[in-house]
């Protein structure tokens, strides 16, 4: 209900882009981030400004977070909590450790809140064309209030369990891309090496079984996907510390269920030694620079 008063904390790329799709389906939105780039911007889009994050929340129906890791999510929901109104409905889509996203719930429960976890899929180019899926955890009542809200920013919304499910759905999911978007690459690099032009590649692969998101909305190889970040120099889309930070998670993850993922690991040590090589500002796409 557009009536609903919204408090958004964390304004910055993605959460600078859902705020303002929450503004123009005609949300009232109360924004804070202690970034004045990302403030500005936003207020830019529409949103009011806060001076404190515990201002932003008072008198909001909804709260959403979206910040760089847990230790943000669980500072800032420690500050917060206290000063939401009763009543009010919080719900995170950083991406963070499972353990933490109980933990989190567990913090909302104690101050009468009701909470999901909703993490999200499609990156930026996602956010600022309200085509997110969002990956929801938490209980039955809390997730059909929530769905609304999150149907303005995104284009699917999957219901994965209760407290903690969106963020094991987040992690696996994230693992899947990093092993796919490697392959893709390496599946390029041989080609480059056979005498296979990039195109003739493509055309294949995007009709037969080498399908997969990873080629054909993120192709690494620039001149086949337009939007990919590969055309734009490989400006992040999603930079490889973003990526490198959600495989460590799915590999914490793995290391308390003693879950075997022999391809997560090696897709990992991967990404740690391109990010250790000066490139983790760049999008999760360039690893092919470092597979030629």
């Amino acid at each position: 209900m557009e009536d609903q008063t919204i408090a958004f904390i964390g304004l910055g790329n993605m959460g600078g882009a859902m705020s303002s799709n929450l503004v123009k389906a005609g949300y009232k939105v109360t924004g804070y981030d202690p970034a004045q780039g990302a403030r500005a911007q936003a207020e830019a889009n529409g949103v009011a400004l806060a001076d404190s994050a515990v201002e932003a929340v008072a008198g909001a129906d909804i709260i959403l977070t979206m910040l760089p890791d847990a230790s943000f999510v669980r500072d800032v929901w420690a500050e917060i909590l206290p000063h939401a109104k009763k009543g009010a409905l919080i719900a995170d889509s950083s991406t963070i450790d499972v353990m933490s996203a109980r933990e989190i719930h567990q913090m909302a429960a104690q101050a009468g809140l009701q909470s999901v976890d909703a993490p999200v899929s499609g990156g930026v180019a996602g956010a600022q064309a309200a085509k997110l899926t969002f990956m929801l955890g938490g209980s039955e009542e809390a997730l059909a209030r929530i769905e609304p809200v999150l149907a303005v920013m995104g284009q699917k919304s999957v219901r994965c369990g209760e407290a903690g499910s969106g963020q094991a759905a987040k992690i696996c999911n994230n693992m899947i891309l990093g092993v796919n978007i490697v392959a893709v690459s390496e599946a390029f690099a041989l080609a480059e090496k056979l005498g296979l032009s990039a195109q003739a590649m493509f055309d294949v692969a995007s009709g037969s079984t080498g399908q997969c998101w990873a080629l054909t909305s993120y192709c690494p190889v620039p001149g086949i996907v337009p939007t990919a970040p590969s055309n734009n120099d490989y400006k992040p889309g999603a930079a490889a510390t973003m990526l490198l930070k959600d495989l460590r998670l799915a590999q914490e993850a793995a290391g308390s269920v003693s879950a075997n993922t022999p391809l997560g690991t090696h897709v990992t040590e991967i990404y740690e030694k391109f990010v250790e090589a000066g490139f983790g500002g760049e999008d999760f796409s360039a690893i092919i620079k470092s597979l030629r």
